[in-house]
């Protein structure tokens, strides 16, 4: 509820002077940037908290295998890790990231930790069960995802503090606008990172709810649709190098855990297809899958046996180069409808086909 909503004096377009009204567009565009980040940030945690299921279904579909060729052989190991989330900086974007990815993947309190410099500041969640610390270094040892909420003037520091204790499978995920991304493989020697970016046009559609908490903006229809990757809507855009970026770190999840590059692909169109099959009725048979060139070079495909698994993707090289996904990724529309529909089903809401449609419509930065 806003308390100011019936309370014109006391808003804050009041207090500016008359000449400077041009500038309060910066709000507009400021809340549409937040809303975004929080969008996708939640869009790609609950693809991979998903991922992490379809894993857990397979291996107990494995052991099951196995017991009956080899009874007695094997012990009940079901594999329940969850997804692990940290989040470093407990600031105005640290805590409405933590907000949106507690009540929208929804990641359980237990799975989810902030490190900050002042953690006292944070009992709002400490009271749903989140613990709040300062010690990045143990954060990124625990999580397999990090995002990245300070300010650029304390990355140098907090990289510096968090580049020995980081797993080659972490990925950090960078909310540092004004860190480029080979700047960030630099202070981390890392390439699991992932950075979104943005870029803002002159006319901003007023749509992103100044009023609403974020989580009550992301059900919001007209707001979500203005968030899909593929949409122009709300006058921020989003450079589609990001998606690039969140299907090889899929990948690399697989990979980290040895699987085959047959069976990834096999994951892969489960996760992001077979949503939109089951909506329209379609046959997933007859419809184009993955398959490894997508993903890879042809010369390295001829040495891709079927039970070898995919590389390992520097994933800071995908979202500044070309690569063979990149193609398919801006010239299948069939994609991009398959994409559009998962986006919005992740957030509970369902798109008619003319709606979809309307989503696709522009050019979304390269």
């Amino acid at each position: 509820m806003d308390m100011l909503e019936d309370l014109e004096t006391l808003w804050f377009k009041c207090g500016i002077q008359e000449e400077d009204h041009s500038w309060l567009y910066l709000l507009g565009r400021s809340r549409g940037l937040m809303i975004k980040a929080c969008a996708h940030a939640t869009f790609f945690c609950k693809l991979l908290r998903n991922l992490r299921e379809l894993f857990s279904r397979e291996s107990l579909q494995e052991q099951q295998t196995s017991r009956c060729s080899m009874p007695g052989m094997l012990e009940d190991t079901p594999d329940d890790e969850e997804l692990k989330v940290g989040i470093v900086g407990g600031g105005h974007l640290g805590k409405q990231l933590a907000h949106t990815l507690l009540r929208l993947v929804p990641i359980p309190p237990e799975c989810l930790r902030i490190s900050t410099r002042r953690p006292e500041a944070l009992d709002e969640f400490k009271k749903l069960g989140i613990q709040c610390f300062y010690c990045n270094s143990s954060l990124v040892q625990w999580a397999h995802v990090v995002f990245l909420c300070c300010l650029p003037s304390q990355l140098p520091n907090i990289c510096s503090e968090i580049q020995a204790s980081l797993g080659k499978a972490c990925i950090v995920y960078s909310f540092v606008a004004a860190i480029p991304i080979p700047r960030l493989k630099l202070l981390l020697n890392h390439t699991s990172i992932l950075r979104p970016q943005y870029q803002c046009v002159e006319d901003l559609d007023r749509i992103w709810g100044a009023n609403k908490e974020i989580t009550a903006a992301l059900q919001d229809p007209v707001i979500l649709q203005a968030t899909c990757p593929y949409s122009p809507a709300g006058g921020v855009i989003l450079n589609l190098k990001w998606l690039e970026g969140v299907f090889y770190a899929a990948i690399n999840t697989c990979t980290a855990k040895d699987m085959p590059h047959s069976q990834v692909l096999q994951l892969l169109n489960e996760l992001f297809l077979s949503v939109h099959f089951k909506a329209y009725g379609k046959d997933g048979a007859s419809c184009q899958k993955f398959q490894a060139q997508d993903f890879v070079s042809k010369a390295y495909i001829k040495n891709l046996f079927q039970k070898r698994p995919f590389p390992w993707f520097d994933l800071t090289a995908v979202q500044l180069k070309e690569t063979p996904f990149s193609k398919y990724l801006s010239n299948s529309t069939t994609f991009q409808d398959h994409l559009t529909h998962l986006y919005c089903d992740s957030f509970g809401i369902s798109l008619t086909r003319e709606e979809q449609s309307e989503v696709s419509t522009g050019s979304p930065s390269q």
